[in-house]
C-alpha cells in the first residue's frame, strides 16, 4: 500500500513531525510536511497527497479551518486528525466535517500506521468504484 503513496503530515510540534516522518518513509511512504493549516491547504492543491494526517491547534490556522475549506469539494484527500484534545464534541465536529480517523496524542505508532493503511485501503477502494461505476458497462 505505502508504494508512491504520499502522505502530507501538518503539525506545529517539530519534533513530532520528524519522528513520524522517520516512521512513514521506513513504511515505504513519500512524506510531506506543513507546520500550520495555511501551508496544508496550499500543499493539499499543489502536491496532491493521497492523505493528510492534521493536528487540530497550530498557530496562524488550525486544522478544522481546513476541514471546512475542503468539505464537500471533490477529489480531496482523506485526512485523519491528530490532537490531545479529549472532548467528544471536538471528535463529533471533526468527523461531520469528513475525517476517516481522529487519533488522541500520545498515540502508539502502530495506531497511527493502522490508521494510515485504513485510509488508504478505503480511499483506493472508493476510487476503484467509482471507476467501475463511471464505465460503459451495464
Amino acid at each position: 500500500m505505502a508504494e508512491n503513496k504520499t502522505i502530507l503530515l501538518v503539525d506545529d510540534d517539530r519534533e513530532l513531525l520528524d519522528g513520524l516522518r522517520t516512521l512513514l518513509e521506513k513504511h515505504g511512504f513519500h512524506v510531506l510536511a506543513a507546520n500550520n493549516g495555511h501551508q496544508a491547504k496550499t500543499a493539499i492543491y499543489n502536491q496532491t497527497p493521497d492523505l493528510v494526517i492534521l493536528d487540530m491547534m497550530m498557530p496562524g490556522m488550525g486544522g478544522y479551518p481546513v476541514l471546512e475549506h475542503f468539505r464537500g469539494k471533490p477529489d480531496v484527500p482523506p485526512m485523519i486528525m491528530m490532537t490531545a484534545n479529549e472532548g467528544s464534541r471536538h471528535k463529533a465536529y471533526a468527523e461531520y466535517l469528513g475525517v476517516v480517523d481522529y487519533i488522541r496524542k500520545p498515540f502508539a505508532m502502530d495506531r497511527l500506521l493502522e490508521a494510515v493503511n485504513k485510509a488508504l485501503s478505503s480511499a483506493a477502494a472508493a476510487k476503484e468504484t467509482k471507476v467501475e461505476g463511471s464505465g460503459g458497462e451495464s
